[in-house]
């Protein structure tokens, strides 16, 4: 009977294991096989660990190779116990101090050793090598950064400012979020008018601050109490001595005042109008003159 009792005890947990990610998962194996000894250890029986994102660590007895733990999934801290497993390649194990502060019980989770960003030889940057080997294992090829530092580019607008409604009297926001390095200076005017905003508009106000991604920089337009004389277009503009990019959305304003809609922008057009171009192209030139005119169409 006693054997029996220990069987379907086994046999829950694995059921109950199967329900986690795949590190409790493992954990909770590692954890039924604790009592093993690990014996000699023959390299031959080893398998050969695939998909390893973060390389390879040794087993608990030190044998046979398996996949390193990726940038933050949990850890063991302790390396005399294998429970979550190892961290990988440039990775190693630590506890938030900050939630130790706050008095929350933290887990150890796998920190990349270097915050440096890296530029691949795509021209993409990473945030540091751990992302980077990440996403080149994902392909399946081993390829060396092109250079330490971000890649050097031109402007590109990750989340360009949308299309908005609401009625008179009632604020409205424009955001703009750019990538670039060297970091990019971002403008914003309004079509038809030659002048970079706010200008003398005491009720139209203008914020920029880096981030929220490395090499990035976040604009917004805010008009107060907004008056049929504010519909139009606005358009985020930004450069850098590589290359330069805008974006633009439409502002519908409606008369009157509804306590339903007050201060709730909707999209009434969900195009996207972004527009990029080289710069120092002579091609562009015309482009760019029409651009900074404020004169050229959506």
């Amino acid at each position: 009977m006693k054997p029996l009792v220990v069987t379907l005890v086994l046999v829950a947990l694995i059921q109950v294991s199967q329900t986690f990610p795949s590190w409790y998962h493992r954990g909770w194996l590692r954890l039924l096989r604790e009592g093993d000894s690990c014996g000699k250890c023959n390299v031959e029986l080893c398998s050969k660990p695939t998909d390893c994102r973060a390389g390879t660590v040794l087993d608990p007895c030190g044998c046979c190779s398996e996949c390193g733990n990726v940038e933050g999934q949990i850890c063991d801290l302790d390396k005399s116990s294998n429970f979550y497993g190892f961290c990988g390649d440039n990775l190693e194990c630590r506890l938030d101090v900050d939630d130790i502060k706050s008095g929350e019980i933290p887990e150890p989770q796998c920190v990349c050793r270097s915050q440096a960003s890296v530029c691949g030889p795509e021209g993409k940057t990473y945030e540091n090598i751990c992302q980077f080997n990440a996403a080149y294992a994902e392909k399946g090829r081993n390829i060396s950064i092109k250079h330490k530092g971000p890649c050097k580019s031109a402007p590109v607008i990750s989340l360009p400012p949308q299309d908005t409604q609401n009625f008179t009297g009632n604020d409205i926001i424009f955001g703009c979020e750019v990538s670039a390095y060297p970091m990019p200076h971002l403008e914003w005017k309004k079509k038809g008018n030659k002048m970079f905003l706010p200008g003398d508009d005491a009720h139209i106000s203008i914020q920029a601050r880096g981030g929220p991604r490395k090499y990035s920089v976040t604009g917004w337009l805010q008009i107060q109490g907004i008056k049929k004389s504010d519909e139009g277009v606005y358009i985020c503009q930004t450069k850098n001595k590589y290359g330069f990019a805008h974006s633009s959305a439409k502002l519908k304003v409606i008369d009157g005042l509804s306590p339903t809609f007050q201060n709730t922008p909707g999209r009434w057009i969900t195009s996207d109008s972004t527009y990029y171009g080289d710069y120092f192209d002579s091609a562009e030139d015309e482009e760019e003159a029409e651009y900074e005119s404020g004169d050229y169409e959506k």
